[in-house]
Protein backbone atom coordinates (compact mmCIF):
# COMPACT_ATOMS: atom_id res chain seq x y z
CA UNK A 1 0.00 0.00 0.00
CA UNK A 2 3.11 2.37 1.03
CA UNK A 3 3.73 2.05 -2.99
CA UNK A 4 0.23 3.21 -4.26
CA UNK A 5 0.39 5.94 -1.65
CA UNK A 6 3.59 7.24 -3.58
CA UNK A 7 2.41 6.34 -6.68
CA UNK A 8 -1.32 8.70 -6.10
CA UNK A 9 1.11 11.81 -4.59
CA UNK A 10 2.44 10.83 -7.53
CA UNK A 11 -0.30 11.75 -9.97
CA UNK A 12 -0.85 14.65 -7.84
CA UNK A 13 1.84 16.36 -8.16
CA UNK A 14 1.42 16.15 -11.66
CA UNK A 15 -2.14 17.52 -12.17
CA UNK A 16 -1.10 20.81 -13.05
CA UNK A 17 0.23 20.13 -16.82
CA UNK A 18 -1.75 22.02 -18.29
CA UNK A 19 -1.89 25.61 -16.99
CA UNK A 20 -3.86 27.41 -19.64
CA UNK A 21 -6.75 25.08 -19.26
CA UNK A 22 -6.86 24.60 -15.31
CA UNK A 23 -9.61 27.50 -14.88
CA UNK A 24 -11.90 26.32 -17.84
CA UNK A 25 -11.65 22.55 -18.01
CA UNK A 26 -14.19 20.28 -15.74
CA UNK A 27 -12.39 18.77 -12.86
CA UNK A 28 -12.27 15.23 -14.50
CA UNK A 29 -11.20 16.17 -17.87
CA UNK A 30 -8.56 17.99 -16.52
CA UNK A 31 -7.21 14.47 -14.68
CA UNK A 32 -7.49 13.13 -17.54
CA UNK A 33 -6.10 14.54 -20.03
CA UNK A 34 -2.77 15.78 -17.61
CA UNK A 35 -2.50 12.02 -16.82
CA UNK A 36 -2.33 10.79 -20.17
CA UNK A 37 0.08 14.23 -21.15
CA UNK A 38 2.07 13.39 -18.36
CA UNK A 39 2.63 9.66 -18.92
CA UNK A 40 3.42 10.65 -22.80
CA UNK A 41 6.11 12.67 -21.73
CA UNK A 42 7.26 10.41 -19.21
CA UNK A 43 7.64 7.45 -21.46
CA UNK A 44 9.42 9.73 -24.14
CA UNK A 45 12.09 11.17 -21.60
CA UNK A 46 14.85 8.86 -20.77
CA UNK A 47 16.13 11.21 -18.39
CA UNK A 48 13.54 11.02 -16.32
CA UNK A 49 12.61 7.08 -16.50
CA UNK A 50 16.31 6.80 -15.67
CA UNK A 51 16.13 8.64 -11.79
CA UNK A 52 16.94 11.87 -13.02
CA UNK A 53 15.60 13.52 -9.86
CA UNK A 54 16.77 16.99 -10.39
CA UNK A 55 14.53 17.08 -13.79
CA UNK A 56 11.62 15.61 -12.44
CA UNK A 57 11.46 17.77 -9.38
CA UNK A 58 11.52 20.97 -12.03
CA UNK A 59 8.84 19.37 -13.85
CA UNK A 60 6.71 19.35 -11.26
CA UNK A 61 7.31 22.86 -9.95
CA UNK A 62 6.59 24.10 -13.19
CA UNK A 63 3.61 22.14 -14.32
CA UNK A 64 2.08 20.99 -10.97
CA UNK A 65 2.95 22.87 -8.51
CA UNK A 66 0.48 26.34 -9.04
CA UNK A 67 -2.64 23.91 -9.16
CA UNK A 68 -3.14 22.19 -6.38
CA UNK A 69 -4.48 23.45 -2.26
CA UNK A 70 -0.90 22.78 -0.60
CA UNK A 71 -2.48 25.24 2.42
CA UNK A 72 -5.53 23.05 2.97
CA UNK A 73 -3.87 19.93 2.08
CA UNK A 74 -1.43 21.12 4.95
CA UNK A 75 -4.17 22.26 7.59
CA UNK A 76 -5.70 18.17 7.22
CA UNK A 77 -2.42 16.97 7.31
CA UNK A 78 -1.48 18.73 10.83
CA UNK A 79 -5.15 18.50 12.10
CA UNK A 80 -6.10 20.12 15.31
CA UNK A 81 -2.36 21.97 15.78
CA UNK A 82 -2.91 24.25 13.12
CA UNK A 83 -4.97 26.37 15.00
CA UNK A 84 -2.70 26.84 17.32
CA UNK A 85 0.13 27.64 14.89
CA UNK A 86 0.76 31.16 14.27
CA UNK A 87 0.73 32.42 10.56
CA UNK A 88 4.38 32.67 9.73
CA UNK A 89 4.69 28.82 11.23
CA UNK A 90 1.51 27.68 8.97
CA UNK A 91 3.75 29.05 6.35
CA UNK A 92 7.00 27.55 6.91
CA UNK A 93 4.52 23.99 7.59
CA UNK A 94 2.90 24.62 3.88
CA UNK A 95 6.32 25.16 2.54
CA UNK A 96 8.12 21.86 4.72
CA UNK A 97 5.88 19.94 3.67
CA UNK A 98 5.28 20.97 0.24
CA UNK A 99 8.76 20.16 -0.88
CA UNK A 100 8.55 16.63 1.15
CA UNK A 101 5.76 15.68 -0.89
CA UNK A 102 7.45 16.91 -4.18
CA UNK A 103 11.21 15.71 -3.25
CA UNK A 104 9.64 12.00 -1.54
CA UNK A 105 7.53 11.57 -4.43
CA UNK A 106 8.98 12.63 -7.75
CA UNK A 107 10.60 9.29 -8.55
CA UNK A 108 7.38 7.55 -8.41
CA UNK A 109 6.37 9.28 -11.64
CA UNK A 110 7.90 6.93 -13.74
CA UNK A 111 4.91 4.39 -13.39
CA UNK A 112 3.04 6.47 -15.57
CA UNK A 113 4.65 4.99 -18.50
CA UNK A 114 3.74 1.25 -17.77
CA UNK A 115 0.50 2.08 -16.20
CA UNK A 116 -3.23 2.25 -18.12
CA UNK A 117 -6.32 3.75 -16.88
CA UNK A 118 -10.13 3.83 -16.54
CA UNK A 119 -11.50 7.28 -16.11
CA UNK A 120 -14.94 6.76 -14.51
CA UNK A 121 -17.67 9.32 -15.34
CA UNK A 122 -18.20 12.44 -12.56
CA UNK A 123 -21.79 13.18 -11.92
CA UNK A 124 -21.37 16.91 -11.03
CA UNK A 125 -24.17 19.88 -10.98
CA UNK A 126 -23.08 23.01 -12.39
CA UNK A 127 -23.19 24.57 -8.73
CA UNK A 128 -20.96 22.22 -7.23
CA UNK A 129 -17.93 23.46 -5.84
CA UNK A 130 -16.30 20.55 -4.28
CA UNK A 131 -16.05 16.93 -6.01
CA UNK A 132 -14.75 13.70 -5.84
CA UNK A 133 -12.74 12.67 -9.50
CA UNK A 134 -12.32 8.18 -9.84
CA UNK A 135 -9.85 6.95 -11.93
CA UNK A 136 -9.21 3.19 -12.04
CA UNK A 137 -5.71 1.89 -12.13
CA UNK A 138 -5.27 -1.45 -14.46
CA UNK A 139 -2.88 -3.82 -14.04
CA UNK A 140 -2.42 -6.83 -16.15
CA UNK A 141 -3.07 -9.95 -13.19
CA UNK A 142 -3.98 -7.95 -10.44
CA UNK A 143 -7.25 -6.26 -9.17
CA UNK A 144 -7.70 -2.31 -10.21
CA UNK A 145 -6.86 -0.19 -7.81
CA UNK A 146 -9.30 2.75 -7.11
CA UNK A 147 -7.32 6.81 -7.02
CA UNK A 148 -10.17 9.16 -5.44
CA UNK A 149 -9.22 12.61 -6.18
CA UNK A 150 -10.78 15.75 -4.07
CA UNK A 151 -11.11 18.55 -6.11
CA UNK A 152 -12.35 22.19 -4.86
CA UNK A 153 -13.57 25.09 -6.99
CA UNK A 154 -11.55 28.30 -6.69
CA UNK A 155 -11.32 31.44 -8.35
CA UNK A 156 -7.88 29.96 -9.87
CA UNK A 157 -9.68 26.93 -11.16
CA UNK A 158 -9.85 23.32 -9.71
CA UNK A 159 -7.15 22.72 -7.36
CA UNK A 160 -6.38 18.53 -5.91
CA UNK A 161 -6.84 18.62 -1.68
CA UNK A 162 -6.39 15.34 -0.91
CA UNK A 163 -5.86 11.90 -2.78
CA UNK A 164 -7.43 8.85 -1.43
CA UNK A 165 -5.71 5.38 -2.91
CA UNK A 166 -7.95 2.40 -1.90
CA UNK A 167 -9.72 4.75 0.55
CA UNK A 168 -6.58 5.69 2.55
CA UNK A 169 -6.23 9.20 2.29
CA UNK A 170 -2.61 10.70 1.27
CA UNK A 171 -3.18 13.27 3.23
CA UNK A 172 -4.46 11.89 6.47
CA UNK A 173 -1.34 9.29 6.37
CA UNK A 174 0.92 11.72 7.51
CA UNK A 175 -1.61 13.27 10.43
CA UNK A 176 -0.40 10.44 12.98
CA UNK A 177 3.25 10.85 12.83
CA UNK A 178 2.75 14.86 12.56
CA UNK A 179 0.37 14.79 15.50
CA UNK A 180 3.36 12.49 17.57
CA UNK A 181 5.77 14.94 16.58
CA UNK A 182 3.80 17.87 18.27
CA UNK A 183 2.72 16.23 20.96
CA UNK A 184 6.26 15.51 21.70
CA UNK A 185 8.57 19.05 20.36
CA UNK A 186 5.53 21.30 19.40
CA UNK A 187 5.01 22.83 15.72
CA UNK A 188 8.23 24.59 15.64
CA UNK A 189 9.64 20.78 16.38
CA UNK A 190 7.64 19.75 13.35
CA UNK A 191 8.74 21.94 11.34
CA UNK A 192 12.64 21.44 12.06
CA UNK A 193 11.74 17.35 11.54
CA UNK A 194 10.21 18.18 8.37
CA UNK A 195 13.07 20.60 7.62
CA UNK A 196 15.11 17.60 8.11
CA UNK A 197 13.41 15.19 6.24
CA UNK A 198 13.99 18.08 3.16
CA UNK A 199 17.17 17.91 3.38
CA UNK A 200 18.08 14.50 3.44
CA UNK A 201 16.09 13.40 1.02
CA UNK A 202 18.15 16.85 -1.64
CA UNK A 203 21.20 14.59 -0.43
CA UNK A 204 19.95 11.81 -0.80
CA UNK A 205 22.07 9.70 -4.08
CA UNK A 206 19.91 9.14 -7.25
CA UNK A 207 18.87 5.58 -8.46
CA UNK A 208 17.76 4.69 -10.99
CA UNK A 209 14.28 2.48 -11.39
CA UNK A 210 14.21 -0.72 -11.80
CA UNK A 211 11.75 -0.18 -14.70
CA UNK A 212 14.42 1.75 -16.47
CA UNK A 213 17.56 -0.08 -15.73
CA UNK A 214 17.71 -2.25 -19.02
Amino acid sequence: MTRWIAYAAALVLAAGAVQAQSALTPPDELVKTVMLEVADIIAKDKDIQGGDRAKTIAMIEEKALPHFNFLGMTALAVGPSWRKATPEQKKRLMEEFRDLLVRTYASSLTVFRDQNFDFRPLRMKPTDTDVTVLVRVLQQGSQPVNIEYDMEKTTRGWKVYDVRVAGISLVVNYRTEFANVVRDSGIDGLISTLSAKNKSLASAPTSAPAAAKK
